[in-house]
């Protein structure tokens, strides 16, 4: 009993206590409790590192008790390929952004899905560029404004097209073994989203290829909401683009 209660009350070890530097009402500090408490539960820690790129996931290395590696912008998958390779006994996690996954790191993601590389991706899918000001991101929804789109996203207009579903084009290759979509609107979807992240760490500790989960999350700043607002703004606008459940299984 008393272990339950300090899983569900506690602080993961794994997390540092310290003060957040993420705006009211993001969900970073929730993701980063998930994959705390996994790593933790899973008894990983010594084996655990994260790869944190430039955006807001930058700002990992301060939270995360255990190691990790700050790649350049875009570079993600292609350092945590080499840490894999040559350390294969450790958990590498990718900790991404949309504007570094699915912009100017595209193709490493893709290739690195495509080849089986056998760590886990963690793509945070916010909709927008948090830390550089509110651009338009390639996930940004059809009529979303931006600070690049202050009229709204148009599929029509020149040099904006359509938002990806980045779950949905992994899943088409052979390599990718697991992906799957969560969120962190409500605490029915942060326990779904937990299962999912588990079962991708589970997979590449267990050397079975590619795992990433996509996990939606909420950029009250960025997109000029009160926090509640934007946990609404994300279910009503945000699901039924990027429907939440596992894409693909393969396990």
């Amino acid at each position: 009993m008393k272990d339950s209660m300090n899983q569900l009350y506690g602080h993961p070890d794994s997390l540092y206590k310290v003060q957040t530097k993420y705006c009211a009402g993001c969900g970073h500090g929730v993701i980063h409790r998930i994959i705390t408490e996994l790593v933790d539960e899973m008894g990983l820690r010594e084996k655990a590192l994260i790869t944190n790129p430039v955006g807001c996931a930058i700002w990992a290395d301060l939270y995360f008790d255990f190691d990790s590696v700050q790649p350049p912008h875009g570079r993600t998958p292609a350092a945590a390929t080499g840490i894999k390779r040559v350390l294969p006994d450790r958990l590498v996690i990718c900790y991404q952004g949309d504007g570094d996954m699915a912009a100017i790191g595209t193709a490493e993601m893709i290739h690195a899905a495509n080849r089986g590389e056998k760590f886990t991706t963690i793509f945070v899918n916010n909709a927008i560029y948090g830390m550089t000001g509110g651009q338009m991101a390639p996930t940004t929804l059809v009529g979303q404004k931006a600070a690049t789109a202050p009229n709204g996203r148009d599929p029509d207009a020149a040099g904006m097209g359509y938002p990806i579903r980045v779950g949905e084009l992994l899943a088409t290759l052979e390599g990718s073994r697991y992906i799957a979509r969560g969120a962190v609107n409500n605490a029915a979807n942060v326990r779904k989203t937990k299962t999912y992240i588990k079962k991708a760490f589970e997979a590449q500790m267990q050397g079975k290829g590619f795992t990433m989960v996509e996990v939606l999350s909420q950029c009250p700043t960025n997109w000029s909401m009160e926090p509640l607002q934007s946990v609404e703004w994300l279910e009503k606008n945000m699901i039924p683009v990027f429907p939440l459940g596992e894409i693909k299984n393969t396990l």
